[in-house]
């Protein structure tokens, strides 16, 4: 991939400058060093950081101290693993806000304008910031949800409840919750590009991502046990589970189905942005 701009222009001086050709490496350094500039970026993502370990933590121990009290159905369904991921129910709002941030502020300040000039082809800036915040998410969250469960273990430990990381689907979950939220901002890149404006791809975010299920458990028991399954946070969450719930899908299965929404999202933004001027 290359622009039209001539391999070597003449200077002023009198001297040839070498101009490098615009490659998908180049865009991904570039993506990476926005990111990274970003003071709202190292914000969010600490935040998003504290949510996940934090109430993770914070949960295990209220379940501790209050286990005694418990009805027998509530113990028998504890599903401690889970428990210690509580965290990335609040943790995914400021990812994907993060993530329709990191586009939407381009075009409302209007550097986009200079990013498509630098990149004429387009499509390489999208695909460059949506891989470089889901890496990006994808390692730091990954790290918090460890955390998470190492500090809710060690707190649920004083009941003998912690379940080792070698137990069937501790792993998967564990290591799911970082999956979920690097999906959960790809998502949110993909409403960003689309959409443009931040409070519009913001309520688009929280709706998909929150309000569409707490809207499911109100219409009847049809929409809850054939719709609300497939809605991308309640499909995306059973990967975070041990113990499945009635009626969700399998864990792979919903992972998948997330996944979906993101890469439709995604499709969606680049349509537009290659058929619509910045």
């Amino acid at each position: 991939m290359s622009t039209t701009t001539m391999p070597e222009t003449q200077a002023s001086t009198g001297h040839r400058v070498a101009v490098a050709p615009v490659t998908l490496w180049r865009v991904v350094c570039s993506e990476w060093i926005k990111l990274r500039s970003l003071r709202s970026t190292r914000i969010t993502l600490l935040v998003s950081f504290v949510l996940m370990a934090g109430l993770g933590v914070l949960t295990a121990a209220i379940t501790a101290s209050q286990w005694s009290r418990l009805p027998a159905a509530s113990r028998a369904s504890f599903d401690a693993v889970n428990t210690t991921l509580t965290g990335y129910q609040f943790a995914q709002l400021a990812v994907g806000v993060l993530g329709v941030v990191v586009i939407s502020n381009e075009y409302s300040s209007g550097m986009i304008r200079a990013t498509l000039a630098a990149v004429p082809r387009r499509l390489p800036v999208l695909w460059a910031k949506a891989g470089v915040f889901a890496i990006v998410t994808l390692v730091v969250m990954t790290a918090a949800s460890l955390i998470a469960y190492a500090g809710g273990m060690a707190v649920l430990s004083s009941h003998h409840l912690q379940v080792s990381l070698t137990a069937p689907g501790a792993a998967r979950a564990v290591l799911g919750a970082g999956l979920y939220l690097a999906v959960v901002g790809l998502l949110g890149v993909g409403l960003g590009a689309l959409i443009r404006k931040t409070a519009g791809a913001i309520a688009a975010v929280v709706g998909l991502l929150l309000f569409l299920p707490l809207l499911s458990s109100l219409l009847g028991t049809w929409f809850k046990a054939h719709i609300s399954p497939y809605l991308p946070s309640n499909a995306g969450a059973s990967l975070l589970r041990v113990h499945q719930q009635a009626g969700s899908l399998a864990p792979w299965t919903g992972f998948a189905v997330m996944c979906g929404y993101a890469v439709a999202a995604l499709a969606a933004a680049a349509l537009v942005l290659r058929r619509r001027d910045a």
